[in-house]
């Protein structure tokens, strides 16, 4: 090729026709709306039934429950906080029949909450004996020595259980075995000095643990509630006895909590970029998919009204081996009547579903909306991502009843509030400051109650790790 000819080669164009790029400036191209992985099913804020409620706060009245002679001590929980009930200390033997219900509840105040973590030793052989133990959640093991010398279990106590109240009247007791956590547990402590200070002062409780007396058994229904006296297949003029229904005297009452963002959108963006979308409404759509997402995730995990939290110890149960077997899911079910339906991360129905498949079991879907849900005996798993998953690779499995005529889990709300566009969602227009911002504040009013305590159950401590 001579010269002339690689001069022309390269000054010939290398284009011919106008660049897509710069054809892309002049069309209309065509596109979604925002897109926001944030956005899950929300199946809690589906199925839940909600509540109006007037005033901003819903009182659940129930039957008093009193369950003193049971052998188990009873506690109160408030959110994450637990108390025991003063009188429920008469089941520590040491204090059956003692009546002074002043210096009862100023133990009763004294006792510590105290968390283990699993395999966490709460007392050591050997050890002096100087402090009572209230199990009001998990599940501890007395281990002492076998006659091979080896550790052997001796006892296995859950919720409700008690320990070294021995102390109470033996200044020398000391553990004869050592006491270890099997699981995480929250404990009431009440070291035996404070015991030892309120006996000096009051005298009612140093003669009294001189002498123990007898507890006389309170009469109460199978689920300790204050009983009901009737008579039934009598004849003729027989006394009928008279009764009454006692109420607890301190209802739980449950606010409505709330969740708010002030949303900010520039006076230029919202005159100027409307077309083909309006800016504003995009922005509030991804908003409130925001705080529906943080609301669904206060329902299960706050402390106060969440459903974790809340759950009633005597409804939280253990798998038997780790993994979320087709048995703990029946033992789940038969808890509580009506079930609707259960509550689990996506990671524990996959582990479910593997047990499932290794005993050759199906989980039928039903049809909920259009959606195929995969079931448990027809009662429907929906799933959730707001179940936390420990570092352990355990988390939890929840079912409910649901419905306030059923005596089951509802959802509290309140509409008709200023600015509605939802019920007890707003969106107020707060104004444009001096830099052109218009503000809009969001707000969303919500919680949950548990009527009776066996409308809501949990499986704890669900492995999802494990594969073989």
């Amino acid at each position: 090729m001579t010269v002339e000819a690689d001069r022309e080669a390269v000054q010939a164009p290398s284009q011919q026709s106008l660049a897509t790029s710069a054809a892309r400036n002049l069309a209309t191209t065509s596109k979604s709306v925002p897109q926001n992985q944030e956005t899950s099913s929300r199946w809690l804020l589906r199925m839940l039934p909600w509540v109006d409620v007037r005033g901003g706060t819903y009182r659940v009245n129930r039957r008093l429950t009193y369950t003193v002679g049971d052998g188990r001590v009873t506690f109160v929980q408030t959110g994450g906080r637990v108390s025991v009930i003063p009188a429920e200390l008469g089941e520590l033997p040491a204090l059956r029949g003692y009546g002074d219900e002043e210096v009862l509840a100023e133990l009763a105040g004294r006792c510590e909450q105290t968390d283990f973590a699993q395999g966490a030793v709460l007392a050591s052989a050997g050890d002096s004996k100087d402090r009572v133990f209230l199990l009001a959640h998990g599940r501890v093991e007395k281990v002492g020595t076998g006659p091979y010398g080896g550790d052997t279990v001796l006892e296995t106590l859950a919720d409700g259980a008690y320990f070294g109240d021995e102390c109470l009247t033996e200044a020398d007791a000391s553990w004869e075995c050592t006491v270890r956590a099997t699981t995480a547990c929250t404990v009431l402590v009440l070291p035996r000095s404070d015991i030892a200070d309120l006996a000096e002062r009051a005298g009612s409780l140093g003669r009294h643990l001189e002498a123990v007396a007898a507890l006389p058994q309170q009469r109460t229904n199978t689920y300790g509630e204050a009983a009901v006296d009737l008579a039934a297949g009598h004849v003729g003029e027989q006394r009928i006895p008279h009764t009454f229904v006692d109420y607890e005297p301190s209802p739980r009452e449950y606010e409505l909590s709330v969740a708010q963002t002030v949303l900010k959108i520039h006076s230029r963006v919202a005159d100027l970029y409307n077309d083909p979308m309006n800016q504003t409404e995009q922005q509030l759509r991804l908003t409130l998919e925001a705080l529906r997402e943080r609301q669904e995730h206060e329902l299960v995990n706050n402390p106060e009204f969440g459903l974790l939290s809340n759950c009633d110890y005597a409804q939280r149960i253990q798998p038997h081996d780790g993994t979320p077997s087709p048995d703990d899911m029946d033992e789940l079910l038969s808890r509580r009547r009506g079930n609707k339906f259960f509550l689990a991360h996506p990671r524990a129905i996959a582990a479910f579903g593997r047990e499932c498949n290794k005993r050759g079991l199906n989980l039928d879907p039903v049809d909920v909306g259009g959606h195929r849900i995969p079931s448990w005996r027809g009662v429907p798993i929906y799933p959730c991502g707001k179940i936390p998953v420990t570092d352990a690779r355990t988390t939890s499995i929840l079912c409910m009843r649901t419905g306030e005529d059923d005596q089951g889990v509802i959802g509290l709300r309140q509409s008709g509030i200023p600015d509605e566009i939802e019920p007890s969602l707003s969106v107020r227009f707060m104004g444009i400051d001096e830099q052109a911002l218009i503000s809009y504040l969001v707000t969303a009013y919500y919680s949950a109650a548990i009527l009776v305590p066996d409308a809501l159950g949990v499986l704890e401590n669900v492995e999802v790790g494990r594969w073989r």
